[in-house]
């Protein structure tokens, strides 16, 4: 018979909820760059034009430099990965179950997303609306999925870079490191950019161990001005390797395939997150920030992948409503970008009271075979990773549907057994 316990009270005074502020900001920075990057609207001369405003202004780049949060989000996912590990293992369990309750925490959210996506695609098509029209809106809108991808990665690895990290930290990350130089010294110099993909393999879970030493309390016991010193010293290093270096003066030129930049300002990003710790420990003691947090936070996986559909739906209403929808770039347009964050974030939150269940592990039985959870592992892993590599399209979304709700199906499934457990991970 299966059985729910009850859900075990968090213990504020030993949690950093530090983390859990830096892991929203990181989401909500997303959706305000995805604002100022995706511009629809009436062009000059009166018909529908697609922009990408940001990327035309002049500071564009050097504003990557502090924009690209996504190192500091896997950071923040290496400290809460190695929590939840040794929680996890201090009681009694293993690796496949750990595996097992991850890529459902990422599968389960995205399946009803791909589902979406698949009948949108389908209707639009057989409806013989213009192709380019569909094919942007649709690479638009699936952008954000290449992160389940490297998340899921990331969250496979950690029982084995877990393991080395505890016997062998600094030797773990001199081999991850060792790593991203290779394959991008591999590609640059064959131009073979193919080849890149194999840093997914080595960037984002070399970013992930600097959240280990967070965990580890390396970072605490750093003088700030040292903190402030290893920070400057990446920042400074950037300037050589994009200016004469191989690499894109726009750190999102350098997210896919991830590069050795994004190496840099993943220690860059834990050092100043280290420092600001005083001040966001005295912002998250106040009650209200703590439940805009947590409110914010238990829905952030929809906040993350549903942003974009929403932010195109909403444009896409404006530009029904006579007036609403100002010109891409034109001062009107930067000013309704905070109305438009607002309105997103509000339907968001709406969103999420419907497919919120999606996030929630629930009740699972005992973990299937190490077996079963590799395959329902590669059916999750495929859908962002063809979305990554190809862009989002009628038939990956068919598809990706298709291998998710597989995945989802076997990760619930259990083996025949007597009771349950109630996920803890």
């Amino acid at each position: 018979m299966t059985t729910r316990s009850a859900p075990a009270a968090v213990d504020l005074a030993r949690r950093d909820l530090t983390l859990d502020l830096a892991r929203v900001v990181c989401v909500l920075f997303v959706i305000v760059v995805h604002l100022v990057q995706v511009g629809i609207g009436p062009g000059p001369d009166g018909g529908l034009v697609a922009s990408r405003p940001a990327e035309e202004q002049p500071w564009f780049n050097a504003a990557t430099w502090v924009g690209q949060i996504m190192p500091l989000f896997f950071v923040v996912g290496g400290f809460a990965a190695a929590t939840g590990w040794r929680s996890w293992t201090a009681k009694g369990g293993d690796a496949a179950g750990f595996v097992r309750t991850r890529t459902l925490r990422l599968a389960q959210p995205a399946l009803p997303l791909f589902i979406l996506f698949a009948i949108i695609l389908g209707v639009a098509t057989a409806a013989g609306l213009p192709q380019q029209l569909v094919a942007d809106a649709a690479v638009g809108a699936g952008s954000p999925l290449w992160f389940l991808a490297a998340y899921l990665l990331c969250q496979a690895a950690v029982p084995f870079l877990a393991a080395c990290h505890a016997r062998r930290p600094v030797l773990t990350l001199v081999v991850l490191a060792a790593g991203v130089v290779l394959v991008d010294v591999a590609r640059f110099s064959t131009g073979i950019q193919e080849i890149g993909l194999l840093n997914l393999l080595f960037v984002w879970p070399l970013v992930q161990q600097f959240g280990f030493w967070y965990q580890d309390g390396w970072f605490d016991r750093r003088h700030p001005f040292a903190l402030i010193g290893i920070a400057a010293a990446c920042y400074l290093a950037l300037w050589p390797l994009t200016a004469i270096g191989p690499y894109s003066m726009s750190m999102l030129g350098n997210l896919n395939p991830p590069t050795v930049p994004l190496v840099l300002l993943g220690i860059a990003q834990a050092c100043l997150l280290r420092l600001l710790k005083p001040v966001l420990s005295r912002l998250m003691a106040l009650r209200a920030m703590q439940g805009v947090v947590f409110v914010l936070g238990s829905r952030l996986m929809t906040i993350y992948l549903w942003h974009l559909p929403v932010m195109l739906a909403l444009t896409g209403v404006s530009l029904l409503i006579p007036g609403a929808a100002p010109t891409p770039a034109s001062p009107a347009w930067w000013w309704s970008r905070p109305i438009l964050f607002v309105a997103v974030l509000g339907v968001l939150l709406a969103l999420s009271l419907v497919i919120a269940k999606w996030e929630a592990l629930g009740t699972l039985g005992p973990t299937p075979s190490r077996g079963v959870v590799a395959i329902a592992w590669v059916c999750a892993f495929v859908p962002p990773f063809a979305v990554m590599e190809w862009f989002l399209d009628l038939p990956i979304a068919v598809v990706g549907a298709v291998l998710l709700g597989v995945a989802v199906l076997l990760l619930r499934r259990s083996p025949a057994a007597v009771g349950s457990v109630r996920s803890e991970a």
